[in-house]
C-alpha cells in the first residue's frame, strides 16, 4: 500500500446511499446514542468522535467511597507529591519529561478559557510540584492527549486538538527547551484523504486526533496520530523540522478486510461497504473499529495500534513510505468477559515480547444502573429520563396504578405497586431539561413507542409520565408518539442485560506475527454484574491507560489508571499469571473519590505520574520488600 498519499479531487456524490453524522462522543460506546434510527426507515450511522464526550468530561459526580480503601497488594503506592486541580472531570493525560509533568485538560467553557489546555508543573521537588503556566489550547477545542519527548530539535510538546465548540482538531506543536515558556511551533489539521469516503460523511476536513505518540528514527522525528475520520486513522507526520510538519505515511483498519480500499476512487459501493464494515463491523455493544490509541516500539519501527473491535493491530514502520502489517492479536471469545473488544490502549515491555492491551467499555450493568451516554436528537417535545432494565421490568409487570414524580437522576413512585425510588439519568439533548425541578403524575406503561407500535394503554396516557422501553427507533420518536396521545413526560427504560466493566489483555509476543493470548486481568469491580458496597452505583470501573516497564532485574511492571478502581501495579514478569502488587484509592483534598485517568513513568526513576480526572497531578512512589532502590529524577 502507498502510504505517503494525497487526496485525490474527485466529485462524488453518495447521499442517497447512506447517511452519516459524526456527532457521537469521542469513545466508541457512544455510538447508539439515539438507538441508531433516523426516525424515517434510514440507518443513522455515527462516527465515534464529535463534539461531547459523554463518557469523560460528564461525570455523574462523587459515587462515595466504597468500604475498601488504599493499598492492595504485598507492595504499596505512597503519594510522593500533588499538583493540585481539584475541579471534577477538568483533567485528562499526563506526560513527564526532565523534571517538569503536563496534564490535559477539558474544561467548560473549553479551549480559550484561560484554564483551559495543557498545564505545566515544575516537578524537581517530588513532594511539592509547583504550578508553571497553562498552554492554552485552540478556541473551541481541547486537549485529550499531551507528549513529551527530547527530539534531534530539541525538547518537543505536542497535544491533540478535539473540537468542543466549534474549534479546529489536529495538533499543536511546542518547543519546550525552556517549559516555562513554551513556543509555538505549528498547527496541523487534518483532512480525509480518499475523497469518496469524505464524500460519504459529507466532508471530513479538520478532523479531531485522539491521541498521538512521538519518536525517532535516526535523525528524523516523527509523531504518530489518531485522526478521528473515517479511513486511515493512523497518521504520521515528519516533524524534524517541527515549523514545517509533513505527512510521511497513512493506514487505516479497512485495509485489513480490503486491501486496497482506501485508495479507491471510483467504486462508491465498495468504499460504502468498508464503511459499514468500519462502523458496524465488530462486537457487543460498541462494534466499530476505529484506532483509539498507539505506542510506537523504543526503536521507533513498530506501533502498536489499539485498534478497537478491529483488535490489537501490530504495524512494520521502519519504512514509512512502506508501512506493513505484521499481526492482529484479537480473541473475542477469550479476552473479554462479555465478548466486547474495545481495544482502548497498548503498551509492550522493552524487547516487545509482552504487549499488555486495556479495553475500554462503558455499557456495563445496565440492568440496575441507566445509562447516562444518551441523547434524545432533535425534536423531543417533553422532559424526559433514562432508567434502567429493572425499572423497565418492573414497570412492565405493573403497566398502570403507579403515580409519582420524576427528577434529572432518579424516579420516585409514592402510590401503587411499585412505591420506591429508582435510578434515571436525564438525556441529554433535552429540548426540556428537568434541572433541579421535577414533573408528576401518573405512570403508565406505553411499551416500545416507536412509530406503526400500538401504543399499550393508550387511552390512559393523557396527563401521565409514559414508561416506554427502549429499542428499534430514536428516543425523540417515543418521545413524540406519547405526547401526541397527553403524556406529560416520559421514562425510557433500558432494554440491556447487565455486563461487566473491563480489564485487560496480556499476550505473549514471543512471535510477533503470531501473538497468543496469555491472560486477562479484571478487578473485582470490574468483573461484577452489579453494583455492590465496594463498587458503587456512580462509579467508573472500566480499565484506561497503561505503561510498561522493565526493572533492572527484569522484573515487567505494568502501572495502570483504572478510574475509580484507582491507580494499580501489575507484575505481568509472567504473562500468563499478572499478579497485582500494589493499588492506590482515596479522595483529594475536596472529598472527591479519585478517578484515575493517566498514568506515565521514566524508566529507571522512581516516581509514577498519574492523572486524576478530579484532582489533577499526582506523584506515587512504589514501596515494599524486594523492590531495587534507584535515585530519583
Amino acid at each position: 500500500m502507498i502510504t505517503n498519499r494525497r487526496a485525490v479531487a474527485a466529485a462524488v456524490s453518495v447521499a442517497a446511499l447512506v447517511s452519516i453524522s459524526a456527532t457521537a462522543s469521542a469513545h466508541p460506546d457512544s455510538s447508539e446514542l439515539d438507538d441508531g434510527s433516523d426516525g424515517s426507515g434510514g440507518v443513522e450511522l455515527k462516527l465515534p468522535w464529535g463534539d461531547d464526550d459523554k463518557a469523560h468530561d460528564e461525570p455523574t459526580g462523587d459515587p462515595g467511597l466504597p468500604d475498601t480503601l488504599g493499598a492492595t497488594g504485598s507492595k504499596t503506592l505512597v503519594v510522593a507529591g500533588r499538583g493540585e486541580r481539584n475541579v471534577v472531570g477538568a483533567t485528562t493525560d499526563v506526560w513527564a519529561h526532565d523534571g517538569y509533568a503536563y496534564t490535559g485538560t477539558f474544561n467548560s467553557p473549553c479551549g480559550g478559557d484561560p484554564e483551559a489546555g495543557v498545564w505545566v508543573w515544575d516537578v524537581h521537588n517530588k513532594n511539592q510540584p509547583s504550578f508553571v503556566t497553562v498552554i492554552q489550547s485552540p478556541v473551541g477545542s481541547r486537549v485529550n492527549d499531551v507528549r513529551v519527548a527530547a527530539m534531534n530539535s530539541g525538547d518537543i510538546l505536542v497535544h491533540s486538538n478535539e473540537a468542543c465548540a466549534g474549534g479546529p482538531g489536529g495538533f499543536e506543536i511546542y518547543g519546550v527547551d525552556d517549559p516555562t515558556n513554551p513556543v509555538l511551533l505549528a498547527s496541523v489539521r487534518i483532512d480525509e484523504l480518499n475523497p469518496i469516503s469524505d464524500a460519504l460523511f459529507g466532508g471530513l476536513a479538520d478532523v479531531g486526533v485522539h491521541n498521538l505518540f512521538l519518536f525517532t528514527q535516526g535523525a528524523n522525528d516523527y509523531v504518530a496520530v489518531v485522526s478521528e475520520g473515517a479511513f486511515d486513522n493512523f497518521r504520521v507526520y515528519d516533524i524534524t523540522d517541527p515549523t514545517a510538519p509533513e505527512m510521511a505515511a497513512a493506514w487505516g483498519a479497512e485495509e485489513l478486510f480490503d486491501p486496497g480500499v482506501g485508495e479507491e476512487t471510483g467504486d462508491v459501493n465498495r468504499v460504502l461497504t468498508a464503511v459499514l464494515d468500519l462502523l458496524e463491523g465488530g462486537f457487543g455493544a460498541s462494534p466499530n473499529k476505529f484506532l483509539h490509541d498507539i505506542t510506537v516500539s523504543a526503536d521507533g519501527n513498530l506501533a502498536y495500534l489499539a485498534n478497537w473491535d478491529a483488535g490489537l493491530v501490530l504495524l512494520d514502520i521502519s519504512d514509512l513510505s512502506n508501512v506493513s502489517l505484521v499481526s492482529v492479536a484479537l480473541d473475542p471469545a477469550n479476552g473479554s468477559l462479555d465478548g466486547e473488544v474495545n481495544s482502548h490502549s497498548v503498551w509492550p515491555n522493552e524487547d516487545g515480547t509482552i504487549v499488555i492491551e486495556g479495553e475500554e467499555d462503558f455499557s456495563a450493568w445496565e440492568g440496575s444502573v441507566p445509562p447516562s451516554n444518551v441523547t434524545f436528537g432533535n425534536l423531543n417535545p417533553i422532559p424526559g429520563v433514562m432508567g434502567s432494565t429493572s425499572t423497565g421490568d418492573a414497570f412492565e409487570g405493573s403497566q398502570t396504578g403507579n403515580s409519582g414524580l420524576i427528577y434529572a437522576d432518579h424516579v420516585v413512585v409514592d402510590t401503587g405497586p411499585l412505591v420506591g425510588t429508582y435510578p434515571a439519568a436525564e438525556l441529554s439533548g433535552n429540548n426540556h431539561p428537568l434541572g433541579d425541578g421535577s414533573v408528576a403524575g401518573a405512570m403508565v406503561w406505553a411499551g416500545r413507542a416507536c412509530n406503526g407500535d400500538a401504543l399499550l394503554n393508550g387511552a390512559e396516557l393523557a396527563g401521565t409520565i409514559a414508561i416506554v422501553r427502549r429499542g428499534a427507533c430514536t428516543f425523540a420518536e417515543k418521545s413524540q408518539n406519547v405526547a401526541a396521545a397527553g403524556a406529560v413526560a416520559i421514562v425510557i427504560t433500558n432494554n440491556q442485560p447487565s455486563t461487566p466493566w473491563s480489564g485487560f489483555r496480556i499476550w505473549d509476543y514471543s512471535d510477533p506475527a503470531n501473538p497468543m493470548l496469555a491472560s486477562t486481568f479484571d478487578t473485582a469491580c470490574s468483573a461484577s454484574l452489579a453494583p455492590s458496597a465496594s463498587c458503587v452505583a456512580g462509579g467508573t470501573y472500566s480499565s484506561h491507560n497503561v505503561i510498561v516497564e522493565t526493572t533492572d532485574d527484569g522484573q515487567v511492571l505494568a502501572y495502570i489508571a483504572w478510574y475509580n478502581d484507582g491507580m494499580l501495579v501489575l507484575d505481568i514478569t509472567d504473562p500468563y499469571n499478572p499478579v497485582e502488587i500494589a493499588r492506590y484509592l482515596g479522595t483529594n483534598e475536596a472529598g472527591v473519590l479519585n478517578d484515575f485517568w493517566g498514568v506515565y513513568k521514566i524508566q529507571d526513576e522512581p516516581w509514577i505520574y498519574a492523572s486524576d480526572r478530579n484532582g489533577g497531578l499526582y506523584i506515587f512512589q512504589l514501596r515494599g520488600q524486594g523492590l531495587q532502590k534507584r535515585g530519583g529524577g
